[in-house]
This record gives structure tokens, C-alpha cells and sequence, in this order.
């Protein structure tokens, strides 16, 4: 579980900056930064898997694809599942929409735990239960603050669950299953690219483009790549709650990049941010308990190699 949770952490703190390094893709749109994002992802992937021994899942699937062609069709939604969400995360505050977006991944953790208690019988403890009273105060100030629930906040909110609910349900859920659902949208990414926006003539007037495109793949495969792990690693209800991490570390990005938050929008992420808190008292007590027995049971041990003197 340590490591899901070290997994959660670093996909979190990349995704952080990722939201920094998308000034570094001006002028490309959102749609071309989609399309490079996955076009230059995928072989820093494939590096990612081999430091982690993963490489062995893509055959693996292939050879499932190859007994049973109808396991294809399952394929095919995933990668519409997860790129569709890649897509928006780009889309949303290039065309306007980032605050519906970000409300969907404030909404999303609780999804989780609502799916992780209900479909896997998932007990919470009492820090957890309380973090996610603290959540719900925080998500529920922000859409009476809002008032309306765009179709952006219900698509991230829902269909990211139910992604990695039916990846546990196919047995894909590890870096093989995710390096597909990339490769599948390869087609539509060449299109974005390359027919639809020609994005070459912009590389050629902006060179700066090349290596920041270069840069992009390399964090995005890291921070997916640890995030997919992270999944297969926690329970729904510990790997929801621990999502709440990422859009934090979007809104001090936000304020480092010069955005502000308002007095009413404080007490969105007050509570939020106390919910956090909680998981991390719960889980450094756990650590405390976890050395106090390691250190109990090799005094015991030691006692009764005197005692067998």
C-alpha cells in the first residue's frame, strides 16, 4: 500500500507541473497539444515500463487480442475512456471551461469512494471518514457557489471510475493496459497533428516547440504512468481520497502563475485541504504504529533467544 500511496504522491506533484510547462506549448492549440501529448508520450512510456518491469503486460494483451478478437471492442473504450479525459484536461482552460473541468476532478475523488464502499465493500476508518466529511463540506460550498453542473464537471467526475472500475473488471489494469488505450489513439493523433492542424509549421517557426514537446511526453508518460500504478496498488477508497492531492497542487500552481482566490473560494479548499491533512496524520500514525510493532517484535525475539540460553 506505502508504494501505491509513493506512486499517488509523484503522479500528483507531476501533474502539478505539467500545469506549469503548458505555457512552454504556446502557440500550439489544444487540440495539437493533445495530439503531441500522445504521440510523444508513448515511447517515454515504453522506457517507464522497462524501468519497472512492465514491458511483459503489452504482449500479454496482445496475445489476449489474438485469442479473443471480440477483447478488442474492451480496448477500444478504454483508450476512448482515458484519452477523452487526457483530452479535456487540455481543452477545458485553452477554450474557457477549466473552472467546469476542475470542478469534475474536485467531484471525482468522491466518486471513488463512493464506488470503493459500494461495488468493493470497502470499509472507510474513522480518519478517512472524517477527511471525506471535510471533502464533501468543501465540494458542496463550491457547486452552491457555482449553482450549475456542466456536462465537463459529470464527464470527469464519472467516466474516470468507471474507466479504472472496468480495467480491474478486464484485468488491465496495469501500465500494458494504459500503453494500449495510448497506442489505439495513435490514428487520431496523427490526424490532429498532422491533417486537421498542420502543426509543422509551427514547429518550424517556433523551434522551442520541439524540445518542449520532447518534455511533455517525458513528464506526461512519468505522472500516468505512476498514477496507473498507484490504482492497481490501492483500494478505491485510499486511491479516491488520495486524488485530492492533485487538484491542490493545481490551485498553488494557479497562484504561483499569479491567480488569486477569492474570499468565498476559501472555503472550497480550506476544507479540502484539511481533508489531506487527515490522510496524512492517519497514514504517518500508521507508520509510528507499524516501526512500534517491527521494534516490539524483535525485543520479543531477542528475549527468547536469552531465555532458550
Amino acid at each position: 500500500m506505502y508504494q501505491g500511496v509513493m506512486w499517488s504522491v509523484l503522479a500528483s506533484v507531476t501533474f502539478g507541473v505539467l500545469y506549469f510547462y503548458t505555457q512552454f506549448l504556446v502557440p500550439l492549440d489544444s487540440e495539437q497539444a493533445f495530439a503531441w501529448r500522445m504521440l510523444s508520450t508513448l515511447p517515454f512510456l515504453t522506457l517507464f515500463m522497462w524501468w519497472t518491469g512492465d514491458l511483459k503486460n503489452i504482449s500479454s494483451i496482445f496475445k489476449r487480442v489474438f485469442q479473443q478478437p471480440q477483447f478488442l471492442l474492451w480496448l477500444i473504450l478504454s483508450s476512448i475512456l482515458c484519452t477523452t479525459q487526457l483530452w479535456l484536461f487540455l481543452w477545458g482552460p485553452i477554450n474557457g471551461r477549466g473552472l467546469q473541468v476542475s470542478l469534475g476532478y474536485f467531484l471525482l475523488p468522491l466518486v471513488m469512494v463512493l464506488v470503493g464502499c459500494v461495488l468493493y465493500k470497502e470499509k472507510l476508518s474513522r480518519w478517512q471518514i472524517a477527511a471525506v466529511c471535510c471533502a464533501l463540506l468543501g465540494v458542496g460550498h463550491e457547486f452552491w457557489r457555482i449553482v450549475t453542473i456542466a456536462w465537463e464537471t459529470l464527464y470527469v467526475a464519472f467516466a474516470y471510475p468507471f474507466y479504472f472500475f472496468l480495467r480491474r473488471v478486464f484485468k488491465t489494469d496495469h501500465l500494458g493496459g494504459f500503453w494500449w488505450d495510448i497506442l489505439l489513439i495513435f490514428p487520431v493523433a496523427i490526424y490532429l497533428a498532422q491533417f486537421n492542424h498542420n502543426s509543422w509549421d509551427l514547429i518550424q517557426q517556433f523551434p522551442h516547440l520541439i524540445w518542449a514537446i520532447i518534455g511533455l511526453g517525458f513528464l506526461s508518460a512519468f505522472g500516468l504512468g505512476s498514477y496507473i500504478l498507484a490504482s492497481r496498488y490501492l483500494p478505491f477508497v485510499i486511491f479516491g481520497l488520495l486524488s485530492y492531492l492533485e487538484p491542490i497542487l493545481l490551485a498553488l500552481a494557479s497562484m504561483m502563475l499569479g491567480e488569486r482566490v477569492t474570499g468565498a473560494e476559501w472555503f472550497t479548499y480550506i476544507p479540502i485541504w484539511c481533508a489531506v491533512l487527515l490522510l496524512v496524520i492517519e497514514g504517518a500514525l500508521h507508520l509510528y504504529q507499524q516501526k512500534q510493532k517491527t521494534k516490539n517484535l524483535a525485543q520479543n525475539i531477542e528475549q527468547s533467544k536469552h531465555r532458550l540460553k
